[in-house]
């Protein structure tokens, strides 16, 4: 199995380093890594992981700024995915940070990494152990902050 890592040098944390390290503590695989410029550059970058390159899945990381215009970037790269995702039926794993999601600089940081180990940990288990989000199912999950757990009745 193969998983691709698409990154953008716009982030200001190396996501697809932290990707890869989490992906190597849960699963041995072939990660395939391709670095973009900006998140509108993802959508592409995921199709040619898929297509070229073979991967079985790909995650897509970005960091959209906090403003208007960024936010309205964040929305076209996220419809390019689920356009390429359709065109290739494979998953791509979209981990997306806004900027404007924290309070400062460290609080950023730590998202950025905290929310791309878990979605390294989802992908792992999208890919090879799909029974474990079936048992995850109606619980609440939110990768980076804390759960939300499942709703009372």
């Amino acid at each position: 199995m193969k998983i691709g890592i698409a990154d953008t040098t716009f982030a200001r944390v190396n996501m697809g380093a932290v990707a890869i390290d989490e992906l190597k503590r849960h699963a041995t695989l072939r990660i395939e890594r391709y670095t973009v410029p900006g998140m509108k550059d993802l959508p592409v970058a995921c199709k040619k992981l898929i297509e070229e390159r073979g991967c079985d899945l790909v995650m897509a990381l970005g960091m959209p700024g906090g403003k208007d215009k960024d936010k309205l970037c964040a929305h076209e790269a996220s419809q390019g995915l689920q356009l390429a995702m359709l065109m290739t039926n494979k998953h791509i794993i979209e981990v997306f940070v806004h900027e404007d999601e924290a309070k400062d600089d460290r609080e950023l940081a730590w998202l950025l990494e905290q929310r791309t180990r878990e979605h390294a940990v989802n992908a792992v288990k999208l890919l090879l152990y799909p029974r474990e989000l079936e048992r995850d199912a109606g619980t609440g999950q939110r990768q980076g902050f804390p759960d939300a757990g499942p709703a009372r009745q």
